[in-house]
């Protein structure tokens, strides 16, 4: 294996039902690539392929869970060898306590995968032993009793992130129409159906947001630039409410009757306005441009 020094290498492990699916999701958040329930004998294999030349991963999170219990000595060996061979290797263990592990187990109605026909209690503590020896290894212990899914977040960026956090956020502005209904990934949703519509205008039809008549007839009104202005206003005061919780990515969608000439021309001129200010990085997609039916 070759470049193992440059691969930082995490074990999500712990109680089921004490957050590791909500880990799993940080780390993603964070630029790891995860892999979830990865057979303990395959773990030199995979540190192989991603240490070879041109690999683009550079952060692995694999999870382990109690399915995996009988072949914790096999984990152990690599988890060594690995540590030995300049790998950067950490153990994140999440528990809860027993009352806080049966109440969720009793509200989502998913079977223990210890306790089978059994007791839900005996196997919560069943599989407390089974992980003890993760857990003695583990370079940070979580217990999420208290913890709801923002605050468990906060406290995985505090104890294994920290000093990565970012100070920027992605502000991506998607053009849409809404006859082509709104898109799935859109935090919010701004509606520029009150300007004039160039697609009456028989010269500019056949254009687009992207071309300068249509965006001289949109933007210059007086009222789009107070569109501009609020919205862009709006916008950077929620930047920093948005980076203290984390959230690095806003998706703002700007939408149209068409999708082709309004909401193009104003989410290409909110992109040029928000790309002047600090902490805020701008992506600009034209989801319904081509669009004509």
């Amino acid at each position: 294996m070759t470049a193992l020094k440059d691969l930082h290498f995490t074990v999500i492990t712990g109680l089921s039902g004490a957050g590791k699916s909500q880990a799993v999701a940080t780390f993603e958040d964070m630029g790891f690539f995860c892999i979830d329930n990865l057979p303990p004998q395959m773990l030199a294999g995979v540190f192989e392929l991603f240490s070879l030349e041109g690999s683009r991963v550079d952060r692995l999170a694999v999870v382990f869970d109690v399915r995996a219990a009988q072949y914790f000595d096999e984990l152990m060996r690599s988890l060594d060898d690995l540590t030995e061979g300049g790998a950067q290797c950490h153990i994140l263990f999440l528990e809860a306590s027993d009352e806080a592990l049966v109440a969720r187990y009793q509200s989502t109605r998913r079977p223990h995968p210890v306790a089978h026909d059994g007791p839900l209690l005996a196997g919560i503590q069943e599989e407390r032993r089974l992980l003890m020896p993760l857990r003695e290894r583990a370079d940070v212990v979580i217990d999420t009793t208290e913890l709801n899914v923002h605050e468990l977040r906060h406290r995985l960026q505090e104890t294994l992130f920290a000093g990565e956090l970012t100070n920027e956020i992605l502000v991506s502005l998607i053009s849409f129409g809404f006859k082509f209904g709104l898109p799935a990934e859109a935090d919010m949703v701004l509606d520029v159906r009150f300007l004039p519509n160039p697609h009456w205008v028989e010269e500019l039809r056949p254009l687009t947001g992207l071309d300068s008549a249509v965006r001289d007839f949109v933007v210059a009104r007086p009222e789009s630039q107070g569109f501009i202005e609020r919205a862009a206003a709006l916008l950077l005061y929620l930047v920093p409410l948005y980076l203290a919780e984390q959230k690095t990515q806003l998706v703002v969608a700007i939408g149209c009757t068409g999708g082709r000439h309004r909401s193009v021309a104003l989410a290409e001129a909110l992109a040029a306005c928000l790309a002047k200010e600090a902490h805020v990085q701008t992506a600009v997609r034209h989801r319904d441009v081509e669009r004509s039916g």
